[in-house]
């Protein structure tokens, strides 16, 4: 079955540059199109894609809110939405995360890491450009507007629980956690869907924010 694709974009070229590369690879499909926030949110309620790749800034509604609107709809719920962006745009980003993005993408990069991100975010995980990381979580968690994680969800964690959240905060993969902690990717799997359960959180970059908005994780330390 093919991955189902809604681009919103409002430069039809871009959409069109992004439909051609989509279309020619096996597996994937545009199954729509929008040049505003609002048209892609009537598009995602009547298609119900499994990926929207979202540019920020558009009119009408922007990408944020889109997003937001997309990400809270409880029918939309397996409706993944990668966020398109550059490092000029960093404060919409935050508002990105805020919003449910389970993804977040330069638009300069490889059209091999494009295909490859949606199938990731397609297959319920979640990503962050690695060349955007540690300056979107350094930037992050300088905005005065966080709030604070109840107690009650950290102290559900174990403490092995806790300790690879704290690793996922840092932008590790469940591989590269594993290697760290000497486990095998299917336990470190296991832990990570744990600590989603545990803490509310939709994907894994619901953990990234809840982990720096709670103090468990303090940049620099």
């Amino acid at each position: 079955m093919s991955i189902r694709v809604l681009l919103a974009d409002d430069q039809a070229l871009v959409r069109a540059g992004f439909s051609a590369l989509l279309e020619a690879e096996d597996g994937l499909e545009v199954c729509g199109e929008a040049g505003d926030g609002q048209r892609a949110v009537e598009l995602a309620r009547q298609l119900r894609p499994d990926v929207v790749l979202m540019d920020v800034r558009m009119p009408r509604m922007d990408g944020i809110e889109a997003t937001k609107a997309i990400s809270t709809d409880p029918a939309l719920a397996q409706t993944r939405v990668v966020v398109l962006t550059t490092f000029e745009l960093d404060e919409y980003v935050f508002g990105a995360l805020r919003a449910g993005a389970s993804g977040f993408l330069l638009k300069n990069l490889e059209p091999d890491d494009l295909l490859r991100t949606i199938r990731i975010v397609a297959a319920g995980e979640s990503l962050l450009a690695p060349q955007v990381t540690t300056r979107l979580i350094e930037a992050f968690v300088a905005v005065p507007e966080r709030s604070q994680l109840p107690a009650a969800g950290l102290d559900e964690l174990t403490a092995r629980e806790r300790e690879i959240l704290e690793l996922i905060a840092l932008g590790l993969s469940n591989g590269e956690i594993a290697d760290r902690l000497w486990l095998s990717p299917l336990t470190v799997k296991t832990h990570v869907s744990h600590v989603l359960g545990k803490l509310g959180a939709r994907d894994r970059v619901q953990l990234v924010v809840a982990a720096y908005e709670s103090g468990l994780v303090v940049p620099g330390e």
